[in-house]
Formats: structure tokens, C-alpha cells, sequence
């Protein structure tokens, strides 16, 4: 006889109150910057001329998935951080699975879709405006946001086939697809074939792509004559891979490296990065640091 469960409780973190108030406060300031981050991004975006080209084009649809991903996650956390509510229904649970799974796939191809934007910027300048056409931009787009609605469907699909019958407690601070496969009481062979199918074959070419355009920029910026060039190409670079290390290092640990149940307790604080830190940083390290961002702040600015 098995009851299916209609409510999941969300772990969170800890059950100290110094550590709660501490936790919910840096959460608090994070998604704070997340939402000025991103929404400044994007404002600024559509509003510059300046910044009317693929690079950005890509840079604020990642702004508005940030934002997206962050919401769905963040709200519910600093609320059971600060009031201790612990409880989601059945139905949010797999909503939220549906949105962030949409929303990670999609992330994952447009940081693929950027890398290669730099690759032919800096590898094959004179190519540059004929592959990165319009046209070209907006597939690349529309085919993230497609691969993601892909993504979600299926793995919805294989949770909404799952029964819940003993415990409903999540450890973890929102419904994670893997934390739910381990809880279920029915067969998860299936659930795990496709999230793992998924992972590989949505998100690992993504990473491989973002590897290969960076080894080739890298290759590029070493043959170039110029010490200043060189040195500016590097520091870009290597804040591009600061970020994409942490986003993928992290997806990579939750959802492709197995392991028994026993040995998860570094799933928390891997989650964090990629649903709280990574939204934050992508558009410091992304936009802000760059030169046709500030001056096109500084010409709005001057209008104003």
C-alpha cells in the first residue's frame, strides 16, 4: 500500500540561528546583486546602440535565464532560511523541477553559443559578420531555449512516474531531480537512464565546445606579436574560465559523477554555486569588465 506524497520538505542548511541569520543575509545581499546584475544587463542592452551586436545579443538572453534560474530558487530558500518554512506541495516541486531543468540546459548551450561567437571574433575576424549573422544569433538562441524545453519535458516526464511513499525529506534547499530519484520507492532505473542521458548528451557538448573555442582563442592570442594585447586577451580569458569552471565543475559533480547516498555531502554547496553564486557573477565577469559596457553607461549617462 503506498500513499503518494503530497508534500516534500526542503532541508536547508542548518538548524542554528546564528548560522541562519548569517546564511540569510549573504543569500539575501547575493540575490540582490543577482537581480541589479541582470536586470542592469539587460536594461542597458536594449537601450545602448553601442552594444547592438551577437556578443550582447547572447550576453542578455544569459541575463534573463540568470534571473529566471535565481528566482525560481532563491526566494524559497531565504524564506525557509529566515521563517523555517521547510514545506513545498507536490505540484511546486515539479514545477520547479520543469522550470530550472529548462533553464540549466538552456544556460549551458548559450555559454556554448558565446564561446564560439569570441572564437570566430578573434580567430576568423574577417569571417566574422557572415557566420554571426542575425539570422544565425537567433537560431543559435531559439535552439537553447528549444534544447532546454527538451530537457524539461523528459525529465518531468520520468519524475511524474515516480512514487514517494516512506520520506518526503529533500536534503537540499530546493527540488533537485537526483535528491527526488533517491528518495522515490518505485523503480528509478528509467529516471536515471534519462537524467544521465540528458547530462551527457545536452550538457557535456556544450562544455566541449566552450573548451575547444577557448583552446583556439588561446592558440590565437600566442601568436600575436603584441606583450598588451596578449595580456588583456589572457586576463578576459581567464575570467571567462574562472566562471565557467565553477558553473560546470559544480553541474559535473551533481549530475554525472555516481556515488552512493552516503557520500553526498558536498551536493549542498555545489548546488549553491550554480543556482546562487554563478547568476551573480556572470554579468560581473561577463559585461561589467568590459570596455563597450562602461562607455556605453557613460553615453546614457550624458543623454540623462
Amino acid at each position: 500500500n503506498c500513499t503518494q506524497a503530497t508534500e516534500f520538505s526542503l532541508a536547508g542548511f542548518t538548524g542554528d540561528l546564528a548560522t541562519q541569520v548569517t546564511l540569510f543575509l549573504l543569500f539575501l545581499l547575493t540575490y540582490l546583486v543577482t537581480i541589479l546584475g541582470n536586470l542592469g544587463m539587460i536594461a542597458l542592452i536594449r537601450a545602448s546602440a553601442l552594444l547592438h551586436s551577437p556578443m550582447y545579443y547572447f550576453l542578455g538572453n544569459l541575463a534573463f535565464v540568470n534571473l529566471c534560474s535565481s528566482t525560481i530558487i532563491t526566494p524559497r530558500m531565504l524564506a525557509g532560511v529566515l521563517l523555517g518554512t521547510k514545506g513545498i506541495t507536490y505540484a511546486g516541486c515539479m514545477a520547479q523541477i520543469f522550470i530550472f531543468g529548462l533553464l540549466l540546459v538552456t544556460e549551458c548551450s548559450l555559454l556554448a553559443a558565446m564561446a564560439y561567437d569570441r572564437y570566430v571574433a578573434i580567430c576568423h575576424p574577417l569571417l566574422y559578420p557572415l557566420v554571426m549573422s542575425p539570422e544565425c544569433c537567433s537560431r543559435l538562441v531559439t535552439g537553447s531555449y528549444l534544447l532546454g524545453l527538451t530537457n524539461a519535458v523528459g525529465q518531468t516526464i520520468s519524475m511524474s512516474s515516480l512514487f514517494f511513499c516512506r520520506s518526503s525529506a529533500i536534503d537540499l534547499f530546493f527540488c533537485d531531480i537526483s535528491m527526488l530519484i533517491s528518495l522515490s520507492t518505485s523503480d528509478t532505473t528509467l529516471s536515471l537512464v534519462i537524467l544521465r542521458t540528458s547530462s551527457s548528451l545536452l550538457g557535456v557538448p556544450s562544455l566541449l565546445v566552450v573548451l575547444v573555442s577557448y583552446v583556439a582563442i588561446i592558440s590565437t592570442i600566442l601568436s600575436t606579436s603584441s606583450a598588451e594585447g596578449k595580456r588583456k586577451a589572457f586576463s578576459t580569458c581567464a575570467s571567462h574560465l574562472t566562471a565557467l569552471s565553477t558553473f560546470y565543475g559544480a553541474l559535473i559533480f551533481m549530475y554525472l559523477i555516481p556515488r552512493s547516498d552516503t557520500s553526498r555531502a558536498g551536493d549542498k554547496w555545489a548546488a549553491v554555486l550554480y543556482t546562487v553564486v554563478t547568476p551573480m557573477l556572470n554579468p560581473l565577469i561577463y559585461s561589467l569588465r568590459n570596455r563597450e559596457v562602461k562607455e556605453a553607461w557613460r553615453r546614457l549617462r550624458k543623454i540623462k
